[in-house]
């Protein structure tokens, strides 16, 4: 398993909600899902993405765009156009003054438009995120990136078309497993392009010292490592790979490794009713007190305040 594995695996779409807006010139849709974590793309037409304090980006047919944060954000077809529809919380679709009425009709499910036939096609879904490994990768995501059809696996995006308007059994499953796939091609995609100043944590995993190190830390986080150990898994000498580590990830081996422990152990005192002490020894400390000392180094609170705040 890959650091990028893993950030994903804590990054699971359940209950996304989906909308298909049909559209035509002049148009513009304001979306305020209110969700962490967003993906646009257009099947058909093309249009630009604003958001506030942001230049305009252009999304063209078949382009996939992820947007960090609740935030609104604009999709158009120019972008000076007002928006005359707004989408809400659950997919909700409101006509804007000066907007046509039937601009939010209903045709068919979860679609909304004027007519079928519109020159634009939107599809947005939306991540409801929570937990500490998920904000991980958020924190290495600009608000705004678009990934070029070309860069993006074709077919995850040929199937959102015929799926988004299904309601057979079983489609919300369908649809959130969609939406995982999707985000996992776009950024993956979006990583590779020198623009996006991929974390050190990302670009490190080329290496074949230190992508080797990482791998060994997110696959046993649990094993009681140390830069010794690495280092002779590694094949490379332990000052060698403590300079080289910490020069690609920006973190030292055993510095990079406590953050992850702290983040997983975070996220099972938020999710999980186990114990300080089965969580302690499950992420790699010998016990309760150990877990505790690392929490308030790296949290400023102990894992106990912080299960506290989390159900709060």
């Amino acid at each position: 398993m890959d650091v990028l594995d893993d950030l994903l695996a804590g990054t699971r779409a359940r209950g996304g909600v989906f909308n298909l807006t049909i559209l035509d010139p002049p148009w513009g849709l304001q979306i305020r899902d209110e969700a962490p974590l967003a993906l646009a793309t257009l099947v058909r037409g093309s249009a630009w993405i604003m958001r506030d304090g942001l230049a305009p980006v252009r999304l063209e047919e078949g382009d996939v765009a992820v947007l960090r944060g609740t935030e609104p954000y604009v999709v158009a077809d120019e972008p000076d156009t007002e928006p005359n529809l707004r989408i809400h919380p659950g997919g909700i679709c409101e006509p804007l003054p000066g907007a046509p009425i039937d601009y939010s009709a209903r045709l068919g499910v979860r679609t909304y438009g004027r007519r079928p036939e519109g020159e634009a096609m939107v599809v947005s879904g939306t991540y409801q995120l929570e937990g500490d490994v998920s904000r991980r990768l958020l924190a290495a995501l600009p608000p705004v990136l678009v990934v070029p059809a070309s860069e993006v696996a074709g077919h995850v995006m040929d199937m959102v078309l015929g799926e988004i308007q299904r309601d057979e059994p079983g489609q919300q499953s369908v649809l959130d497993r969609w939406l995982d796939l999707a985000l996992i091609t776009t950024l993956r995609a979006w990583f590779a392009r020198p623009e996006s100043h991929a974390p050190g944590w990302y670009q490190a995993q080329s290496d074949p010292v230190v992508g080797l190190a990482l791998r060994l830390l997110h696959e046993d986080p649990a094993y009681q490592w140390s830069v010794v150990e690495l280092a002779a898994r590694t094949g490379v000498s332990r000052a060698s790979l403590a300079r080289r580590f910490t020069a690609l990830v920006g973190d030292a081996p055993m510095s990079y490794l406590t953050g992850w422990r702290i983040t997983l152990a975070a996220d099972r005192l938020r999710e999980t009713n186990d114990t300080v002490e089965s969580i302690a020894r499950r992420v790699g400390y010998a016990n309760a007190f150990a877990l505790s000392v690392a929490f308030k180094r790296v949290r400023g609170i102990s894992p106990t305040a912080h299960r506290r705040a989390s159900a709060a």
